[in-house]
């Protein structure tokens, strides 16, 4: 068993002065933080939230998420970061399956969720309730450990089987990410972390803990605006952004004939290969594209390009970082370059299962290598080529979608029999669902796409349906979605 120091609370005494956040002007030091975080954790503990309870939290990027993540660990309860971006069905479906005995929400989301305050276990404490919770004299001790072994935050991945599963992350997962990230990109006294992304995205919630365990600061936006980006790297001593393709795009174009400071040093990019069209222009605005592999069961990235590759290894993700290990498998054999297979991995960022899911995660972990889904392959010099992400995963925008989560859906109409589920090349979005189905009876398809609007979260709604006769199937029915692409006709036809 290994314990170390709470992050934030040793932050604040080894360095109380240094700029934790800056954010809409204001800037707040470490201590203050502390401060703040240990008047919620005081707040939540009034409102019943002990060790080891798992608390949901629905918010926004704002410095009161941030106090409340913080203060959950203050505590010791389990967090489950929930997609603001879901649906009801959604966000209900995720709340029931992690056992969630307090949703802790801004009041702009209590309509999408329709609860009444106390409704069975979901109770709710918006932000304002939590403000007003009296503190004095319920003797709360904060934790000032943290068990590396310990379950921290939960966060929910999209599952083949159409359901979605909450990846556990240890106190440790998230450690020695922080930690293998810098040794990846080294760590200077000026650095300051642009967050731009949404902190349940384990990207987002990377860059908070990254902030507390190096003593950098963060520049906080509520969501990302290109040039808001721009100009915070310009003039806020911003040195790494985090982004996907779709941003790091509308960002160089918003740059037009400006270069970035010198003191900017590195633009991590993720959420699949980069477009050869977009590397060339950040290398011609000499802008410093670190390009990644990683999940949410990686604690983030596992794999990273350094930028004096990204043109001779174009379309790779890198090598892995200093503590974590890669290779590629098929049929149980360790394959040899160019050899294409299983993208399997292993290091103590790596998840060590899926909650309440034991059989998924003897499947997907053994011998603690983490079995992706993901096909690649290495080159020679050992850098990794993605060439499917788990298959037949969509990615829409830096966001997963799995084909199976939607088509469960689409069954789950009385009218549909069955249902297929592509992506297809999106000039914006990278990619964009498409669906096929078959029907019981003639319906039109606004009716289905408003059917989908209901159940799944804006991006995953099909941006085309079409209506078939059957669905290619294998002799063991298994979906043959590939041949699906075979069915497409043009828009308008």
């Amino acid at each position: 068993m290994i314990e170390i120091p709470n992050w934030l609370a040793n932050r604040a005494y080894l360095t109380p002065n240094r700029i934790a956040i800056k954010s809409k002007g204001q800037e707040i030091t470490f201590i203050e933080l502390h401060q703040k975080v240990l008047r919620t954790a005081e707040s939540l503990a009034f409102q019943g939230v002990k060790k080891e309870d798992i608390v949901s939290v629905l918010m926004t990027n704002s410095l009161e998420m941030i106090q409340v993540i913080h203060a959950l660990k203050y505590i010791g309860a389990r967090t489950v970061l929930l997609n603001n971006r879901l649906t009801k069905h959604e966000l209900l479906w995720q709340i029931t399956d992690s056992k969630s005995c307090l949703i802790l929400s801004e009041d702009q989301f209590l309509e999408q969720l329709n609860l009444n305050k106390n409704e069975g276990s979901k109770r709710i404490c918006t932000l304002e309730e939590l403000q007003m919770s009296p503190v004095k004299g319920i003797g709360f001790e904060y934790q000032k450990e943290f068990n590396l072994n310990d379950i921290d935050t939960i966060m929910y991945t999209s599952g083949t089987t159409g359901k979605p599963k909450g990846v556990i992350q240890t106190y440790g997962n998230h450690w020695w990410s922080a930690i293998g990230s810098s040794l990846n990109l080294g760590l200077k006294e000026n650095d300051c972390w642009l967050a731009i992304v949404p902190f349940f995205h384990i990207s987002g919630l990377s860059i908070l803990i990254r902030s507390v365990i190096y003593g950098i600061p963060i520049v906080l936006h509520e969501k990302f605006s290109a040039d808001e980006a721009n100009r915070s790297i310009m003039e806020e001593g911003v040195t790494i952004v985090s982004v996907v393709s779709k941003m790091l795009t509308q960002m160089v174009q918003d740059l037009e004939e400006s270069r970035y400071p010198t003191s900017f040093r590195c633009m991590l990019l993720g959420g699949g290969p980069a477009p050869k069209s977009l590397l060339e222009d950040c290398k011609i605005k000499e802008v410093p594209v670190y390009q990644t592999y990683g999940m949410t069961e990686t604690a983030s990235q596992i794999v990273t390009l350094s930028p004096e590759y990204s043109l001779s290894k174009l379309g790779s993700a890198g090598k892995p970082l200093f503590p974590s290990q890669l290779r590629i498998e098929k049929n149980g054999e360790v394959l040899e370059p160019y050899e294409h297979g299983e993208i399997v991995v292993k290091g103590p960022n790596v998840t060590k299962g899926y909650f309440h899911r034991s059989e998924e995660t003897e499947k997907a972990i053994i011998d603690g290598w983490l079995y992706t889904g993901d096909l690649g392959y290495l080159d020679e010099d050992g850098f990794l080529y993605v060439l499917d992400r788990r298959s037949d995963l969509i990615i829409s925008g830096g966001e997963n979608v799995y084909p199976a989560e939607i088509e469960s859906i689409l069954l789950s109409h009385p009218t549909i029999n069955d249902a297929g589920v592509i992506g297809i090349e999106d000039q914006d979005w990278g990619q964009v669902p498409i669906a096929f189905i078959v029907t019981k009876e003639k319906i039109a398809i606004d009716e289905i796409i408003d059917f989908c609007r209901i159940k799944l979260a804006k991006y995953k709604v099909p941006t085309r349906i079409y209506m078939v006769d059957t669905l290619p199937r294998n002799a063991t029915n298994k979906l043959q979605r590939k041949k699906l692409y075979d069915y497409i006709l043009p828009e308008g036809e």
